[in-house]
């Protein structure tokens, strides 16, 4: 079962020390599920407007080219696990360039324009939740083909796991569409299906 660990980190660009864990925590990779504010680059091959492999998306991050990130430069995946000292970027799962190092410190299973109501990805065409983990499982599937079971084991119990969403679900679903999930909850309604959304997402992840 894979352990969730909640921590606050503060982030400065400036900042050359890395983060101190306590004694005995020992954080083999980061792990991104979620929308545009982690999504590293997945939806640059998916037929959908939530996308940003073009200028000027990209022009303050390394060689001034976009990336699929959403974002002029660093995203808060990138910016996390530089800061733990695992690597100074994470890559989309999508990345064609994948290396065995990039899988076994983490990657980013978001896509931008998802939230936890399906119809936000199915109406954005984007990755909805539910397929992030199934290719969250078959990560670890390839990991275990690449390192062995017990140590793809390893790192996935002792790994951050980021879920960042929900925004799209408001913005664009709930205030922007307004058919049917208008028609259907009010505010305090809808808001109670995307923590239900959230808490099954959390229990699937954890299994």
């Amino acid at each position: 079962m894979a352990l969730l660990y909640c921590v606050v980190i503060l982030l400065f660009s400036a900042c050359e020390a890395k983060l101190q864990l306590p004694q005995g925590v020992n954080i083999k990779a980061v792990f991104a599920f979620g929308d545009s504010i982690v999504d590293q680059g997945n939806n640059n091959n998916l037929t959908t407007r939530a996308k940003c492999n073009f200028l000027p998306y990209g022009k303050d991050f390394m060689g001034g080219k976009p990336t699929g990130r959403f974002s002029n430069a660093k995203t808060p995946p990138d910016m996390i696990v530089e800061e733990l000292g695992i690597k100074e970027l994470m890559p989309a799962y999508f990345d064609p360039n994948l290396k065995v190092e990039d899988l076994k410190t983490g990657v980013s299973f978001a896509s931008g324009a998802s939230g936890y109501d399906l119809l936000t990805a199915i109406t954005a065409t984007a990755i909805p939740l539910s397929a992030q983990l199934l290719l969250f499982q078959q990560y670890k599937l390839k990991l275990e083909g690449l390192i062995g079971e017990e140590e793809a084991n390893y790192i996935v119990k002792n790994s951050i796991f980021l879920v960042v969403t929900g925004s799209d679900d408001l913005v664009n679903t709930y205030f922007t569409l307004k058919i049917p999930r208008k028609w259907q909850y009010n505010i305090d309604s809808y808001t109670n299906l995307m923590v239900n959304g959230a808490s099954n997402f959390v229990q699937v992840l954890r299994k």
